[in-house]
């Protein structure tokens, strides 16, 4: 019997670093939105079986009529209001998946993945039952104290950037997130981290890509306009 993969596009963030009145997954890039990009990924893949587009309860309307209509994503089976967090809006993602066995979690600020990325994530949670999109560090990375001196230097070899998607079996991130809702939340920054902490499941490093950036201020508009151009050419 087939898995059921769904993917959650969390398209509920403000973007207040963006200095833009438009919030940053519905700036354009070459005439397209952001969101539409990584929307056009999953809608393309053979991996995806459908969509939750998860956004502001105020965008339901813009994005059913705008995206998701404008541009046929025929993947997308539902668009619902997130929450005042990210971990919020990804818990709403999860309640309305039905029979899912993996689901990828993605920003929707990140308009580069690939359907190898997809497949990379896929290859890895079916091996643990959790695995993170990212890459290897190019920079030395320091640890402040709380003085804001060097506490340490971790060893580049082991410092990686994490992107999204990050992928879980379907039960496990479920649980996890139940779990953790009864909890202090206020230091939890990504999915994978309520796995570590709720569940004890090793989480798989797979590469994504350099290019694989997020949308958060007004460069990184500049540096996707590069990389698409880039694209497009070959």
């Amino acid at each position: 019997m087939k898995e059921k993969i769904t993917a959650i596009v969390l398209a509920a963030g403000q973007g207040k670093r963006m200095h833009s009145k438009v919030q940053k997954q519905f700036l354009e890039i070459q005439d397209h939105p952001v969101l539409y990009y990584s929307l056009r990924c999953f809608q393309d893949s053979l991996l995806i079986d459908d969509i939750i587009l998860v956004t502001g309860n105020d965008m339901i309307s813009y994005c059913k009529n705008e995206i998701v209509d404008r541009y046929s994503f025929t993947k997308v089976s539902i668009v619902i209001a997130g929450g005042k967090e990210r971990y919020d809006s990804v818990y709403q993602g999860l309640l309305a998946c039905t029979d899912t066995d993996y689901v990828f979690i993605h920003d929707g600020a990140r308009p580069f993945i690939t359907e190898e990325i997809l497949e990379r994530g896929l290859a890895g949670v079916r091996e643990t039952g959790a695995c993170v999109v990212g890459m290897p560090s190019k920079d030395t990375v320091k640890l402040s104290d709380e003085d804001g001196f060097v506490g340490m230097t971790p060893e580049r070899k082991q410092v990686w950037t994490i992107q999204t998607p990050q992928i879980f079996s379907y039960d496990l991130i479920r649980k996890a997130h139940e779990s953790i809702r009864k909890k202090d939340m206020s230091t939890i920054t990504d999915d994978a981290m309520v796995v570590e902490q709720e569940s004890g499941v090793k989480v798989r490093l797979v590469e994504g890509s350099y290019h694989n950036i997020k949308i958060t201020t007004p460069e990184d508009l500049d540096v996707a306009e590069v990389f698409l151009k880039k694209i497009k050419k070959i």
